[in-house]
């Protein structure tokens, strides 16, 4: 029933900055945990971020200080805030919702399409 739709990438240039978007129809965002994940070329999925149902979040170290999730329940919607994008950031970035409400666990209930960010100069 939970559907996730991912908006926000783009193509810019290093140093720039985006906001993804992860929105929620057909049920409320209010009791899951939400994490955000990229997959860039030739390489694994990782998580880089997770918020959970009392707003405690987490960062991949590799991004710390240069992203920042966010959420807001009134609007059924996460974010992640981007800043000082490197080349090696270019991902599919999705977003995914986890019943386990506190974490991102081992298990995603439902995933969003993605949305692509390239970073070049």
């Amino acid at each position: 029933q939970l559907q996730l739709v991912e908006s926000g990438g783009g193509l810019v240039q290093p140093g720039e900055s985006l906001r993804l978007s992860c929105a929620a129809s057909g049920g409320t965002l209010d009791y899951y945990a939400i994490g955000w994940f990229r997959q860039a070329p030739g390489k694994e999925r990782e998580e880089i971020s997770c918020i959970g149902m009392t707003g405690i979040s987490s960062v991949k170290n590799s991004v710390e200080g240069r992203f920042t999730i966010s959420r807001d329940n009134a609007k059924n919607t996460v974010y992640l805030q981007m800043n000082s994008l490197k080349p090696e950031d270019t991902a599919i970035y999705s977003c995914a919702a986890f019943s386990t409400p506190f974490i991102c666990s081992d298990h995603a209930d439902h995933w969003g399409q993605g949305t692509r960010v390239t970073v070049s100069s």
